[in-house]
């Protein structure tokens, strides 16, 4: 057994910190957490001394594609849990087979999408093979079933109907299909906010631009949001909200993506964990011809962030649950440090520091299903980081990681991150 004492345990379920915290830990779970003053620590139980360190769950990346890299690098940044959405039947089983700690992994395996798919390691599915489609990702090993932009409600429903059968819930990443819709039949996640200027817009022109290929499709819709009234997006949020999905809104993909004009983009200081062969593989330059953005673009998509944070804060205003979720490893987006950048960005768009714990933690947790994750109480599984600064003063606090541990056990030291 192990105690933890002397840290302010930041609990996010109740909303409150306990300070001079006594933290129990054995066998991979926590038996208690108190103050110092009513919790006894029991004889010959191992000593840890935190005292002026904070504690928080261990955090949740709801949306990510990792890359091998990534496992190692999500975990120095205190995520301990990973929903991957995509990599692809031999990625997702490299994955798994990671040798060392590694973050808890929630797998789509393979993506579901409509024929012609955008990636070619997608698995093309119509609503008459959806039950062959849906049986060939669980045989893989899924855990989630993942819809891409091409499915339709006669499609999405189909892949509903079959995952319903294995008890797997549903992501989705919208292109011909509007938020509400997909929400009402049953999905329980939605991803990037697709879906929602279909919803409270002119949802026609937005899937025929889909219909044109991937990036005609993202540029259509990240423009759209600056045009948008305002009352018929406050509209979509509140019943949208009432329906129970969980939003991922992956902020830091719509905000990196905004900025590809601006240099300083490409000198954060978490671009440092990324290999090298992985900034090839990103050829931004490459990825920014085939999406054909001009210098003029960007603003536009810059103006649509303050719509994006304003549909955040009133979903969440109506009581919608956000969880959050990264996109790493695609284009600048990195492993970890997404889920710290995606907690500043929410407490940007309106929420609270406590809000955006909540969202990096138990949100994810409920969204996974796993009751035993995302929180510090008797019972819960022992996944935790302690924090060099109070996240609940500032959130940026959450990037000052000194440890992490990982069903009980102690995976990374990082004191070069707290100044």
């Amino acid at each position: 057994m192990e105690a933890l004492l002397g840290a302010t345990v930041v609990d996010v379920v109740a909303g409150r910190t306990i300070p001079d915290a006594v933290v129990l830990v054995r066998d991979a779970r926590i038996l208690a957490v108190g103050r110092r003053s009513e919790l006894r620590v029991p004889r010959g139980a191992r000593r840890t001394d935190l005292t002026g360190r904070w504690l928080i769950p261990g955090l949740i990346d709801a949306h990510a594609h990792l890359q091998p890299w990534g496992l190692d690098t999500s975990l120095r940044w205190g995520v301990t849990s990973v929903r991957d959405l995509h990599a692809g039947l031999p990625l997702a089983a490299r994955l798994r087979a990671h040798p060392g700690p590694v973050p808890r992994l929630f797998q789509a395996v393979a993506m579901l999408d409509a024929p012609p798919t955008t990636y070619a390691d997608a698995i093309a599915v119509t609503p008459a093979t959806a039950e062959g489609a849906v049986d060939s990702v669980v045989r893989a090993g899924a855990d989630w079933i993942k819809v891409y932009t091409g499915a339709t409600p006669d499609l999405l429903a189909a892949v509903l109907t079959r995952a319903r059968a294995h008890r797997l819930p549903v992501a989705a990443h919208l292109g011909q299909t509007d938020a509400l819709t997909a929400a009402t039949l049953g999905v329980a996640s939605i991803e990037h906010l697709s879906g929602v200027p279909e919803a409270a817009g002119d949802s026609l022109a937005l899937f025929a631009a889909h219909r044109r290929g991937f990036f005609a499709g993202w540029t259509a819709v990240e423009t759209s949001w600056s045009t948008l009234d305002t009352l018929a997006l406050d509209r979509v949020a509140v019943t949208l909200a009432a329906t129970g999905v969980v939003l991922v809104p992956t902020l830091g993909l719509h905000d990196t993506f905004a900025r590809l004009d601006d240099s300083l983009t490409y000198r954060r200081s978490d671009l440092a964990s990324v290999p090298d062969s992985a900034r090839a593989n990103w050829n931004v330059p490459g990825m920014i011809a085939r999406a054909g953005w001009e210098r003029e673009d960007y603003p536009v998509f810059r103006a649509a962030r303050r719509l994006q944070d304003r549909f955040v804060r009133v979903f969440a205003a109506a009581g919608g649950r956000v969880a959050t979720g990264t996109d790493a490893a695609n284009q600048l987006l990195v492993p970890g440090a997404g889920v710290h950048l995606e907690m500043a960005l929410l407490v940007q768009a309106g929420l609270t520091p406590l809000e955006a714990l909540r969202a990096a933690t138990v949100r994810g947790a409920e969204l996974l299903r796993a009751d035993t994750l995302g929180r510090l109480q008797a019972n819960a599984v022992a996944d935790l980081v302690v924090l060099g600064g109070d996240p609940l003063i500032d959130i940026g606090n959450s990037r000052k990681v000194v440890r992490v541990m990982l069903g009980g056990q102690w995976v990374n030291d990082h004191p070069e991150h707290v100044p």
